[in-house]
């Protein structure tokens, strides 16, 4: 097939990443299909999503329309050039007009959007989905929700792409690692960990804010900041969150997160790609969490399938994460992935596998293996284009 294809690198708009290209673009290519990249700088598109917030309506009102008329100008030429038989995005409401995805479906060319934050995220592309021809959709349990803004959603889960995530001939330096960028419960469970003499590491975006000399250093600032009754006190204390009554100052309970410190000693920063999937390697034991950021309208945590469900694995390292009963479609838990149910079972079981490395050892192997022969985007890509009816497809080998 001839693919018009558009996204950014990464939905991480905080740091640098080739998240989407590695699992998206590449395994594209690597099946034979004539891929087209629009070109065009989408970071900053990429960084204001949100219609809600006033400063970024207004550069949405402004950059949409040129994304657009943008996309519209290579889509032709590219199509005059030789016909294109699908458009395949990871866009976002706030990327592109719904009348171009019509103008692109009137030149005879198919469309489907990759999205997957749609599990608390889908107002964000509630706008543009019912216009597509197909939306590739990981969460089963949005299947529904996507049928009802008008949208027609194909279940396809995330992967991995084996030339990206591979295993690497290194040393296994730590016990148990994070990889991934801290938020909702991750930070109270790995002090849990911690407070139960478990040698664990993280990396990753925000874990820099819970450590214990730079949360001294605010605590001390914000304790000398309590008597102050000036204006530009107060409007200081209101930006860092604190709640001003008088010259009576408090940290609101929605930020009872804050209070949890974390030694400097086990916190890195954000890891090139390349390093983290090397990390997987360096690892005895890869955490992962099922959560994912938001909650649901009545306040339970979200549990969905990640990507690093399978990143993990196809670099054949040991994993180990929260279970949820949809993982059971892609591993056969405690033979090819190690599942927690909570805070204790998660202690327990990380104690019993470092003390059992020939058992580790067979699950990793298993995991990795697993991955290989089921779990590559270019699979997932097979499958969703044949349930798109778009069989024309070239079919190779993919080496790893």
């Amino acid at each position: 097939m001839r693919i018009f294809y558009a996204s950014d690198t990464t939905p991480n708009s905080s740091f640098q990443s080739n998240l989407w290209r590695n699992n998206l673009y590449q395994p594209l290519v690597d099946l034979g299909h004539d891929v087209i990249e629009f070109q065009y700088e989408l970071r900053e598109t990429f960084q204001n999503l949100d219609i809600s917030d006033p400063k970024q309506r207004s550069f949405i009102s402004r950059n949409r329309p040129k994304v657009s008329k943008e996309l519209l100008r290579q889509i032709k030429a590219a199509h005059k050039e030789k016909p294109v038989d699908l458009f395949f995005s990871y866009f976002y409401d706030a990327c592109v007009m719904p009348e171009a995805i019509d103008e692109i479906k009137a030149m005879g060319i198919k469309t489907v959007n990759w999205y997957c934050n749609g599990s608390y995220q889908l107002h964000l592309v509630s706008n543009i989905s019912p216009h597509y021809d197909w939306c590739l959709v990981p969460e089963k349990f949005r299947i529904k929700d996507y049928l009802k803004i008008g949208a027609n959603p194909i279940y396809c889960q995330e992967a991995a792409n084996p030339k990206i995530y591979k295993p690497y001939d290194l040393p296994v330096e730590f016990d148990v690692t994070f990889v991934g960028q801290a938020y909702g419960d991750r930070p109270a469970i790995i002090k849990h960990l911690l407070d139960n003499e478990i040698n664990v590491r993280v990396w990753g975006w925000g874990w820099d804010k819970y450590s214990s000399e730079a949360k001294a250093k605010k605590d001390s600032l914000l304790h000398n900041l309590r008597g102050c009754t000036s204006r530009v006190c107060k409007k200081f204390l209101k930006t860092a969150g604190w709640k001003v009554e008088g010259t009576e100052n408090q940290i609101p309970a929605e930020n009872k997160e804050s209070s949890i410190a974390l030694p400097a000693s086990m916190l890195g920063g954000v890891l090139t790609d390349e390093q983290m999937v090397k990390m997987f390697s360096r690892s005895k034991i890869n955490l992962g969490f099922s959560t994912c950021w938001g909650t649901d309208e009545i306040g339970n945590r979200i549990l969905q399938v990640r990507l690093r469900d399978f990143e993990i694995p196809m670099s054949c390292g040991f994993y180990m994460v929260e279970y949820m009963e949809e993982l059971e479609e892609f591993f056969e838990i405690g033979k090819e992935i190690v599942c927690y149910t909570d805070k204790e079972d998660m202690v327990n079981k990380i104690k019993y596998y470092l003390k059992h490395d020939d058992e580790r050892e067979k699950i990793r192997q298993a995991g990795y293996k697993r991955c290989l022969q089921d779990h590559t985007w270019h699979k997932r890509f097979e499958m969703a284009f044949h349930e798109m009816g778009m069989n024309n497809l070239v079919d190779l080998k993919i080496t790893v």
